[in-house]
């Protein structure tokens, strides 16, 4: 069975990489980028509102 990954995009940095959804912390708690250092909702580090979606309902 294939992995789910969501895509993320840093808001500030512009880094961009894929993480498993489980891995991942609620869409309104805090995520630090692992570039940069920058905190904000973890929603609001989603690519896409299909990568949103499937946040809310693998994470």
């Amino acid at each position: 069975m294939d992995q789910t990954t969501v895509q993320l995009l840093c808001p500030e940095c512009t880094k961009d990489w894929q993480s498993a959804p489980r891995e991942l912390p609620e869409s309104t708690s805090m995520f630090h980028c692992p570039n940069c250092h920058a905190t904000r909702r973890t929603s609001e580090f989603m690519r896409t509102d299909r990568d949103l979606q499937t946040l809310k309902q693998l994470g």
